[in-house]
Order: C-alpha cells, then sequence, then structure tokens
C-alpha cells in the first residue's frame, strides 16, 4: 500500500484548464472523495493519478515515488469504473484472473488469489457464472475484486455507484467501505453524491473549475466551510450577506448576525455567514425568546415540503427564501402563510469573507 501526493498539478486542453495548480496529498490507507460539479476536474484528476493522462506541471508521487510520466501499467493501480467493464463472454472468475493472467502469475496462485479476491466481496461461490447473470450490486462487486486482486498499491474509483438504484447504493456503500478497511488499500473516490462523500470518506476535497476549494475531513468542512461554494455544495445552508462587524455581519436593514466561528473578516469588509437548515429552530410569534439562540429572523412561511422523518420549511423574509428542517416528532406543524421566528446559535453561524 502507499500514499499519493499531488504538488501543483496543471492540465489544459486547448484553452480549457482542467486542473489549476492543484496539490494534495493522500494519506496510506485512507478513504479520500473527491467531489464536485461536472467539469470541476475531479476526474481530470483522477486519469492524471493513474496515469491514462499526464499533467503540464506538477508532480504526482506514490508511495514517495515520483510517476507523473510513468505509464499506467508500471504503477500498480487498481480502478473500478462506473460501467464496471467487464468481459460478458468470460466467467466471474475469469474476469477476475484477468490481470495476473496478463501478468504471467502461476496459474495455482491465480486460482488462490481469485477465489480470496471473491471471498472479499462475498461472492465467493459464483466463480462460475457470467456477468449477464448476476444483478448490478454483484456485477460492481466482481469490479471490485478484479481491481484488488492484482494488490495494487492504490485503489481508484470513479462514480462506481452511479448506476445502482438508491437502496442497492446504500448497501454497496457499506461493502465498500468494509472491503476498503479490511485490506488497507489508500483508495480515492470520484463522486458528485455529497451524501456518499460525507458517509464513506475520510477526507474530502471538492473541486471547482479545476481548482482545490476546500479539503478536511467531512464534518470540518460541513461545520466549518471556507467559502459559499462550499458551504452550498456540500449540504444545503443559508447565506446571509452583509458588512463585518467583528463578531458577525450587519445585514442591509440592520440586522446583526453573530457568528462564534469562520472567517478573521476586519470590520466594515463585505463578508457572508452560512447558517445550515437543520440548526435553526422555527416557531410561532407567539413563542418565547430562548436565550441559547442568539440570532433572531422573523418571516412567513411560503411553503412546507414533509418528507417522512423530516419536513423542509421555506420561509420568507424580505424577499429572501430561508430553508429550515426540522424533525417530524408528531409538534403540531405551521401552515404555509403563518408568521414565524426563527433563531439559532452564533455557534450554528459560520462567517465566510468575501
Amino acid at each position: 500500500m502507499a500514499g499519493v501526493q499531488v504538488a501543483n498539478v496543471s492540465r489544459s486542453f486547448g484553452a480549457h484548464k482542467a486542473l489549476d495548480n492543484v496539490s494534495i496529498d493522500f494519506a496510506d490507507g485512507g478513504f479520500y472523495a473527491l467531489l464536485g460539479p461536472s467539469g470541476s476536474g475531479k476526474t481530470t484528476l483522477l486519469r492524471q493519478i493513474a496515469g491514462f493522462d499526464f499533467p503540464d506541471a506538477g508532480r504526482i508521487a506514490i508511495g514517495g515515488e515520483s510517476v507523473e510520466r510513468v505509464p499506467v501499467e508500471k504503477r500498480r493501480i487498481g480502478m473500478v469504473f462506473q460501467n464496471y467493464a467487464l468481459f460478458p463472454n468470460m466467467s466471474v472468475a475469469d474476469n477476475v484472473a484477468f490481470g495476473p493472467s496478463v501478468r504471467g502469475e502461476p496459474k495455482a496462485t491465480i486460482a488462490t488469489e481469485v477465489q480470496r479476491a471473491l471471498d472479499l466481496v462475498q461472492l465467493g461461490k459464483l466463480g462460475g457464472r457470467k456477468p449477464h447473470q448476476l444483478s448490478g450490486g454483484q456485477r460492481q462487486r466482481v469490479a471490485l475484486a478484479r481491481a484488488i486482486v492484482t494488490k495494487p498499491r492504490v485503489l481508484l474509483l470513479d462514480e462506481p455507484l452511479g448506476a445502482l438504484d438508491k437502496a442497492l447504493r446504500v448497501d454497496m456503500q457499506i461493502e465498500l467501505k468494509r472491503i476498503q478497511r479490511e485490506i488497507g488499500i489508500t483508495t480515492i473516490f470520484v463522486t458528485h453524491d455529497q451524501e456518499e462523500a460525507l458517509t464513506m470518506s475520510d477526507r474530502i476535497g471538492i473541486l471547482r473549475d479545476g481548482r482545490l476549494v476546500q479539503e478536511g475531513p467531512p464534518e470540518e468542512i460541513y461545520d466549518r466551510p471556507q467559502s459559499e461554494f462550499a458551504a452550498t455544495f456540500l449540504g444545503d445552508a443559508n447565506i446571509f450577506h452583509g458588512d463585518a462587524t467583528g463578531f458577525g455581519i450587519k445585514l442591509p436593514d440592520g440586522t446583526t448576525i453573530a457568528a462564534s466561528t469562520g472567517a478573521s473578516v476586519p470590520a466594515g469588509a463585505k463578508a457572508s455567514c452560512a447558517v445550515r437548515p437543520e440548526r435553526i429552530r422555527i416557531s410561532t410569534g407567539a413563542a418565547k425568546p430562548d436565550p441559547a439562540n442568539a440570532n433572531t429572523l422573523t418571516g412567513r412561511v411560503s411553503k412546507r415540503i414533509f418528507a417522512g422523518n423530516n419536513s423542509t420549511y421555506f420561509v420568507d423574509r424580505d424577499g429572501q427564501t430561508l430553508k429550515v428542517i426540522v424533525q417530524n416528532t408528531g409538534a403540531e406543524r405551521l401552515a404555509e402563510g403563518e408568521p414565524v421566528v426563527l433563531s439559532w446559535s452564533p455557534d450554528s453561524t459560520v462567517l465566510i469573507a468575501a
């Protein structure tokens, strides 16, 4: 196994800069998610690490060894794609055995390693089947077994769960995490699914327009986003714009929002605040103030969306629509058009420099 270091990597295609001076360290044995919208550069970065493409500038190292000009077949990389890329005319066992066979390993060794890989992905008894006889989740496991049977130093996953339905996707998230932990391989996972990134990874890197916007543990990025883009791309966030006061911001109408975390912004400078919808308390105008929730705004419910275990309220405040998520605990539900009070703690407010 090995860690991966990407240092100041850039890659352009004509006038389009797909990667712009990107630097990330992928720790040995960690599970890392690359998250971003279409065209953000996440798949391009994965291709640079795999060796399918070479950077215009910068350095890529695997296990401390520079590989930015090393061809893909010599990097000892395992890859799993969204479309599985299985050979339809081969059995499951032969699909998994393809890599070791090409490398000329002894047949007895190959048989042992293939069975071990299939047992690891819980398909030990299905080696004789063809891919068309398997479910989508099972075909994904075959692709994973084929990737790990060659004992790669790094495992790269490019939207591997994108073709699965939601229930199967959740099951495979659990399985992928279990397998990764069991073999301890450095894993880099490309996804556009925020929930996948949050639930599966040890660290997340958010890319936008070829640049790394923010990276760190999922909880850190979610609780302390460093930009409006990071706040709104990874989960929902209510964004307020105003002038920094030294401890928060003052809105154009004079209302002050207190923040206890985030960027250090000089008083008077333009700044923003981000507040997660689930951190806001919503109540009728008759409710008593809560001393713990120093930030208070008034508004009117414009819409309510029921989602089973929770409801999302959309609240209009002077032309701005704010989102509040509450658990459905059987308490009285607020009606559309009803005046409400929104309140939250300064600890739930993240100050962001403009």
